[in-house]
């Protein structure tokens, strides 16, 4: 029987990642590796009694990786639950809140003191890079969104212009212009816009038709591309380059952005 089969039926006798990993002298990634690629598949643990308020910790939807989370893991039940609550929206006085059901003030003191312990830590580490699988996202893939954003035209969404329109009367009949002879015209703006399947919807942040006429909003592009200019490296080069250049006109931004904020306080 090789190593894999023996890591198999101890997986399926209830041993922990961990302790399996120990066992066989191998990484727990690869025995997670050896579950994934083989198919594991454990039965459904046993219900412990618990007091019946616990039900309410219990999030209801479950994210990437729960079940490792709660099957190999020193954490009690209540600092799973928060971690379960925290990635769902990264907001650790809202995942205590609902981990420990106890007040704002508590779980503001008490929140952020359970996100420092390092077990919790840990197991949020973990989970997020088993998200990150989950999902094939990356940091690049976030910033190629942002790039996106950041450099978003109206011109994609919108034709508008101005055209001549003809004039006609009360009653219906056109205007005549007596010294040409010709039906007057008025010069009129317009605004419309382009079908849905023809442009990037992701991109759009409001879009309606009011008493004003259209509105279309994108996402904030200065903040896109604040976030953008603060990741990029420092080009190293010689001053009389075209990099310079840019690395100049990003310092400059920076410094517009910088003065702007001091002068909202």
């Amino acid at each position: 029987m090789t190593k894999q089969e023996m890591a198999e039926k101890d997986y399926l006798a209830g041993m922990k990642y961990k302790d399996i990993a120990a066992k066989y002298e191998v990484s727990i990634n690869t025995v997670k590796s050896w579950k994934k690629r083989n198919g594991w598949v454990r039965g459904a643990p046993k219900q412990k009694s618990v007091h019946p308020k616990s039900e309410k910790v219990a999030p209801k939807k479950e994210i990437p990786a729960v079940r490792e989370l709660l099957e190999d893991t020193d954490l009690n039940d209540k600092q799973k639950a928060f971690c379960i609550y925290y990635l769902q929206r990264y907001n650790a006085t809202w995942a205590y809140q609902k981990a420990y059901g106890v007040n704002y003030e508590v779980a503001r003191t008490n929140g952020s003191r359970l996100l420092a312990n390092a077990n919790v830590k840990k197991q949020l580490a973990e989970l997020k890079k088993q998200q990150a699988t989950d999902l094939y996202l990356d940091a690049n893939d976030i910033l190629a969104k942002l790039a996106k954003q950041a450099f978003a035209d109206y011109g994609d969404y919108l034709e508008f212009g101005s055209k001549d329109e003809p004039m006609y009367a009360d009653n219906g009949e056109p205007l005549i212009d007596m010294e040409t002879g010709k039906q007057m015209t008025v010069r009129r703006s317009y605004v419309y816009l382009k079908d849905q399947e023809d442009v990037d919807t992701t991109l759009l942040k409001k879009v309606s038709i009011g008493r004003d006429g259209v509105v279309v909003e994108l996402h904030d592009q200065q903040a896109a591309l604040k976030l953008l200019l603060d990741r990029l490296p420092e080009p190293e080069v010689n001053d009389d380059s075209e990099n310079s250049l840019l690395k100049a006109i990003g310092n400059g931004l920076k410094k517009i952005w910088s003065d702007e904020n001091e002068n909202k306080k």
